[in-house]
C-alpha cells in the first residue's frame, strides 16, 4: 500500500478550515496554523500574502466543497426531493453531535465574525453563499417549478440550516437541526401541493 503525502498548501488550508470552523478568524493565528498544518510560519507566507488572503481561500475552497457535499447528500438515498431535505438536515445533525459541536458550516463562523470588518473576507463569504442559493434554487425545481418560489424554498433551507447550526452549537443538542429539517420539510411538502 502506497502513502500519499498531502502537500503543504494543502495541509495549511485543511488546518486553517479546522481552527477557523472552531476558533475563529480572530481566534486563530498563523503560528498556530502553521503548527497544526506542521508547517513553518514562512510556508504560510509563502502560500499566501497574510492571514486575510488565507481566509479567502479557505472561505472560497471550503464552501464549494461543503456546497458540494451537501448537494451530494439531497442527491443520494431518497427518490423524493421533500424527503432529502429531511435527510439533509438529519446528516447534519448527526455530523456536528460527532465531532462533539465544534464543526458545523466550514464559513459561517469566519462570516459571522470578520465580514464586517475585512471586506476581502465579506466578499468570498457572499460570493459562497450566492453560489449555494443558486446550486439549491436549481435543485429545488424538482420541488417547486416556478424559479422564484424554488430560489425562496434554497434560502429558507439555508437560512434554517445555518440557524439551526448556531443553536445546535450553543445548546449542544441535535434538536434544532432536527426541528429545522421537519419545518422545512413541511414547507417543502406545502410548495410542492400548490404547483
Amino acid at each position: 500500500m502506497t502513502s500519499v503525502r498531502i502537500g503543504t498548501r494543502e495541509r495549511i488550508l485543511t488546518a486553517t478550515s479546522i481552527l477557523f470552523r472552531r476558533q475563529g478568524y480572530t481566534g486563530t493565528g498563523l503560528k498556530e496554523i502553521a503548527v497544526e498544518s506542521d508547517a513553518r510560519i514562512g510556508s504560510v507566507y509563502h502560500f499566501f500574502d497574510g492571514k486575510e488572503a488565507l481566509a479567502e481561500e479557505v472561505v472560497r475552497t471550503g464552501g464549494a466543497a461543503y456546497g458540494a457535499m451537501v448537494l451530494g447528500v439531497l442527491n443520494d438515498g431518497s427518490p423524493a426531493p421533500v424527503d432529502a431535505i429531511g435527510a439533509m438536515f438529519t446528516q447534519a445533525a448527526r455530523d456536528l453531535e460527532q465531532s462533539d459541536y465544534a464543526d458545523a458550516c466550514p464559513i459561517a463562523t469566519v462570516a459571522l465574525e470578520a465580514a464586517s470588518t475585512h471586506d476581502t473576507i465579506r466578499q468570498a463569504t457572499a460570493d459562497v453563499f450566492a453560489a449555494w442559493t443558486d446550486d439549491l434554487s436549481s435543485w429545488c425545481r424538482a420541488i417547486v417549478d416556478d424559479p422564484h418560489r424554488s430560489r425562496d424554498l434554497a434560502i429558507a433551507i439555508l437560512t434554517s440550516l445555518e440557524g439551526g447550526f448556531i443553536l445546535a452549537r450553543a445548546q449542544r443538542s441535535q434538536a434544532p437541526l432536527l426541528a429545522a429539517g421537519r419545518s422545512m420539510t413541511q414547507l417543502a411538502q406545502t410548495m410542492a401541493d400548490a404547483t
